[in-house]
Formats: structure tokens, C-alpha cells, sequence
């Protein structure tokens, strides 16, 4: 437990020193600077500073310690949405900020807290206040420690050592924003000129939690939480660590994440963890289960898949070729559905497009990723290779390798019934791409990067303009023009609807929903119309024949929903 609590103090520490954490500063800095509304005396002012700075840190741990392990779970009791409590701490640091401006709001709002250490309004209650707005607003970086937190407190398994880990990171991710607070003060108490202009820097302050207030609300800063560094994950912790937060969260722990992705050869990477929490199973007889149990002294490929990721369809022809050669020969194979984009967690969804494309081995449809976090699996495509025993004996990220994967196949049936005669795996065509392509690329406002978020207008339909000429797009950027309304996962097309693309493929894909058409023109010339109904899909907008770079010009029909290029 000791051992846990440092880390869980250093893990908040580097969380507080990350970039990521950058949109809170300026809100701890006023904090700190700003001066109560009652006048202080130049003696007191050090020691007021101080006192008040503590309080805004002092309300940061109380409201995001229990947000981050109770948060979901007030919400859900009394069935608010799940950024309502990020909405509500928005709208109090405004208030906050309305309150410097207008003094007499400043000591209307600081009243209710002052009677709990005074009778009359306080900078310490007012940093208090101040506190607890930042706490519900403040997103430390992700790493381990916090990860662990979070699944916790959304399972509602919170417990004694739950809630110590989580005030061991909050203490710790206080420390560098208690120094930013306390350098505010400081700066205040020993400037002459700021104590002299307390009405005035007190009124910019206020200013400042507005300005921050609307940028928090807006996401403007979002960027700046996503492009963090990976020292914050790659400093929270040993593998001891990992399997105490492991115990902690109620998830196994595997030695399946140390098992090397690339290896040519069987290797012994532990016993596989068994299907969990599966909403449905496809193409197994009656619907009924597989288990890992029910299968053992057979050889079992787990392939974890999304039916609209092009990575993943490229794998399953020669998935269903190893079960089409090898299924009467013990193996068996279990594709695991665990969805990306919300349409795909539908099972009538699922099971169409597992027919459309040819998938007639069982499917387990792993809507709440409860598998997914079974095996520490962070891929799309990702294949498990279990043996007779239910040992998992090769693990393979991503496309390709499939001959070497057939081997390891052959030599685990050959292992497992030694006097079968089996042939040499024939194999398909390797398509996997070997030249460098443009990244998948999203339109969504979640893992939107082209255009910059902040241009981008959420939920609300807006009218954009290109904003590169088309002689001179860079390669990988995207532009809107006409009417869009960006969604969290998608960008649904109104009137006029454009969107221009610099990519380099060979093949380059769409993931498509709603009803219409979509006008596809690469470099001047129109290549074809595309019709888009039905559930929301892979297309294939254009296929080169070989690795080419040009400009995609898209005519979008009013309704038609576009989610994720991907490239080929």
C-alpha cells in the first residue's frame, strides 16, 4: 500500500507538470494573485496569499477526487448526462469571474463558505469556491494511475484503497499548481504597485476566468491536452505496480502485454483469459456461448476486429481461409467484435456486415470491451493464438505475417494431434502495404486534427470555406466548405457540402452512413458517384493500382454522415 501511495503522489505530480494541464494555470495563477474583496493590510498580505492559495488547492482535490471516483454515479442517480458536472464547473468559474468584476456578487457567493471559518466573506473562501469550479474542469493526463482510478470509480467499486490512491494523486498533481498559486501571491505581496491597483487587478482577473471559462467551454485548448509527452505514462510505475492497479480495477492481470508481437516462433505468453461480458455470439449454433474451457484440447485464433476498420477487413479473408482449411482439423476461431464508432455497437449492425463480408466463424460481440480489457488489447486487428492447453502462445498486432501465422497454426494442431496429417498451409495474397501512406484520418471533433478543432463548430450546423488553395493542400490535410455539422464521431453533410483531402495511397477509404450520394473527384477528374443507405459502412472511393499522392475533392449529398478515411 506505501508503495502504491508514492506512486500514486508522484503519478499526480507528473500529471501537474504536464502540458496538458495548461488551460487550468492561468485560472491558479489569478487565484493567487488576485486579491480578496476585503482590504488586507500590506502585513497580512504574504500570509493571506498563502492561506488563499491553499484553499483554491484545498477545493481542487475535494470536487475532482470525488468527481473522478463518484462522479459517474451522481450523475447516473439522478439521470443528468455525463458532462453535466464539466458544465456546471464551467458555469461556476464564470460566476467566479462575474464575482471579481462586481464585488458585491464576490461577496455574495463567498458568504455561504465564509460561515464555515468566519462571519464575514474571506479570500480564502472565495479561493475555496474558486477551487472547486478548477477541480471540475481540471483533466490531468492520463497515465496508469489515474486509468485505474477512473474504471474504478465508473464500475462504482470503490473502496478504502480506491480512495487513498485517489488522494494521493490529487495531493500530488496540487503541488506544482500550489507553486503557481504561490508565485501569484508573492508577485502580489511584494509588488507595491499591484497592492496599490488591488480594484483594478482584481477586475483582470475576473477577466481572465471569463476568457478561460468561454476556452474551456469551446475546447479551444483540447490540443494542448491530446499532444502530451509519454513520460507521464512511461514514469507511473513498475510491472509490480501495474498488477496492484490490475487487483485494483478487477481486471486479470495477463503477461500477454510482454509477449512479443513480432516473434516468428511459439512462444509461452501465460493462459489465455476467457470470453467476457460478450451482448451476443454470431454463427454459433442456437447463439449459444463458446468458453475457453468448453474448447480446451482444441487450437483457438482470437481475432479482435471492428467491421469498419480496412486494417481489419484486409485480415479476414485469410482468418476465414484458416478456418475454412483447418476447421475440421481443431481449430477454431473467434473473431471478437469490440466496436470504435457508436453505430457499431449494434448487433444487428455487426451481424450484417459479418456476412457482407464473408465472416462465417463465431463472432462475439464485445460491446462493453469487457474482453478487449481481459486481454490488455489495444489494437485493431490483433490475433491470439491459444494451444490445446489454453496457453496463448503468439500474439500479432496489425496486418501482415499472415504465412508466419499459418506456421504457427500447423505446428499447434501438428502438437496437439500428432498423428493427423495435415497440408502446409496454401495461403492468400499478402496485401498489406509496404510503402509509407497518409494516417487515418477522422472527421469527427473527438480525433479531429484537420481543420484545427478550434475552427470547428460543435453539434450546430456552420457554413466553412477551404482554407488552402488546391494546388497547395499539404498531403494528410483536410478542408470543409459548404454546410457541415460536426459530430463527435462524424461530420454529417447540408447544403453544399465539400471536403478536400491531400492524401497518398494506393486505395483510399471512407466510412459512410445516412442517406445520398458522394461525388468523388481525384486530381480534376471525376472517378465516380457513390450511393450511400443502409447502416453506416467501409466505401471504396478510389483505388490508383499503385501508391500515388493527389487531391480528393468530395461532393456531398444534404444527410450524408462521413466518420474515417483510412488508406491502402
Amino acid at each position: 500500500m506505501v508503495e502504491l501511495v508514492a506512486v500514486g503522489i508522484v503519478a499526480g505530480f507528473l500529471a501537474g507538470i504536464s502540458p496538458c494541464i495548461l488551460p487550468v494555470l492561468p485560472v491558479v495563477l489569478v487565484a493567487g494573485a488576485s486579491m480578496p474583496a476585503s482590504a488586507e493590510t500590506p502585513a497580512r498580505m504574504p500570509r493571506a496569499g498563502l492561506a488563499r492559495s491553499l484553499a483554491v488547492i484545498g477545493g481542487l482535490v475535494l470536487s475532482f477526487s470525488i468527481i473522478v471516483l463518484a462522479g459517474s454515479e451522481i450523475l447516473s442517480l439522478l439521470h443528468l448526462p455525463q458532462d453535466a458536472l464539466r458544465d456546471a464547473g464551467i458555469v461556476l468559474l464564470a460566476v467566479v469571474g462575474l464575482g471579481y468584476l462586481i464585488p458585491p456578487l464576490g461577496a455574495l457567493i463567498e458568504r455561504p463558505f465564509a460561515r464555515v471559518g468566519a462571519r464575514r466573506p474571506s479570500g480564502r473562501a472565495g479561493g475555496f469556491v474558486l477551487g472547486l469550479a478548477v477541480g471540475v474542469v481540471y483533466v490531468p493526463c492520463a497515465g496508469p494511475v489515474l486509468a485505474a482510478i477512473a474504471v474504478v470509480g465508473a464500475t462504482h467499486r470503490v473502496g478504502l484503497t480506491a480512495v487513498i490512491l485517489t488522494a494521493a494523486f490529487a495531493v500530488g498533481t496540487a503541488l506544482p499548481l500550489l507553486a503557481v498559486a504561490a508565485a501569484g501571491g508573492q508577485l502580489t505581496s511584494r509588488i507595491g504597485a499591484i497592492r496599490r491597483r488591488a480594484p483594478q487587478i482584481r477586475r483582470a482577473g475576473g477577466a481572465v476566468l471569463l476568457v478561460m471559462a468561454v476556452l474551456i467551454a469551446s475546447d479551444v485548448l483540447a490540443g494542448l491536452q491530446r499532444d502530451i509527452p509519454g513520460y507521464t505514462t512511461a514514469l507511473q510505475g513498475s510491472a509490480k505496480i501495474r498488477k496492484q492497479l490490475n487487483e485494483l480495477t478487477g481486471v486479470p492481470h495477463t503477461s500477454l502485454t510482454s509477449c512479443n508481437p513480432n516473434a516468428t516462433k511459439l512462444l509461452n505468453c501465460g493462459p489465455a483469459p476467457d470470453f467476457t461480458g460478450i451482448n451476443a455470439w454470431l454463427n454459433t449454433p442456437g447463439g449459444k456461448p463458446l468458453s475457453l474451457s468448453a474448447l480446451r484440447g482444441k487450437v483457438i485464433l482470437v481475432d479482435f476486429w471492428t467491421y469498419s476498420c480496412i486494417n481489419c477487413q484486409r485480415t479476414l479473408p485469410h482468418i476465414e481461409g484458416w478456418y475454412q482449411e483447418y476447421g475440421t482439423d481443431g481449430l477454431v476461431v473467434v473473431g471478437v467484435h469490440t466496436p470504435e464508432f457508436a453505430f457499431e455497437h449494434v448487433v444487428s449492425n455487426v451481424r450484417a456486415q459479418a456476412a457482407a463480408l464473408g465472416v462465417r466463424y463465431p463472432v462475439a460481440v464485445d460491446d462493453g470491451y469487457a474482453t478487449w480489457n481481459a486481454y490488455d488489447n489495444q489494437y485493431w486487428p490483433a490475433d491470439y493464438l491459444i494451444d490445446a492447453q489454453g496457453e496463448v502462445r503468439s500474439v500479432h498486432f496489425g496486418e501482415g505475417d499472415y504465412a508466419t501465422t499459418g506456421q504457427l497454426i500447423h505446428q499447434l494442431l501438428q502438437a496437439a494431434r500428432p498423428s493427423l496429417s495435415l497440408p502446409t498451409p496454401a495461403g492468400l495474397p499478402d496485401k498489406t502495404p509496404t510503402s509509407e501512406l497518409s494516417s487515418e484520418t477522422y472527421l469527427g471533433y473527438d480525433r479531429l486534427r484537420y481543420p484545427d478543432p478550434g475552427d470547428v463548430v460543435r453539434d450546430t450546423p456552420a457554413v466553412y470555406h477551404f482554407p488552402f488553395a488546391p494546388a497547395s493542400i499539404p498531403l494528410g490535410a483536410l478542408g470543409l466548405a459548404g454546410t457541415w455539422t460536426d459530430h463527435a464521431q462524424e461530420a454529417t453533410a447540408g447544403n453544399g457540402a465539400e471536403l478536400e483531402l491531400g492524401f497518398v495511397g494506393q486505395d483510399v477509404y471512407l466510412v459512410l452512413g445516412g442517406t445520398g450520394t458522394v461525388d468523388v473527384s481525384v486530381n480534376g477528374h471525376h472517378a465516380q458517384t457513390i450511393d450511400v443507405s443502409g447502416i453506416p459502412r467501409l466505401y471504396t472511393l478510389y483505388q490508383a493500382g499503385s501508391v500515388t499522392s493527389g487531391l480528393l475533392l468530395l461532393h456531398a449529398s444534404p444527410g450524408v454522415e462521413a466518420y474515417d478515411f483510412t488508406f491502402g
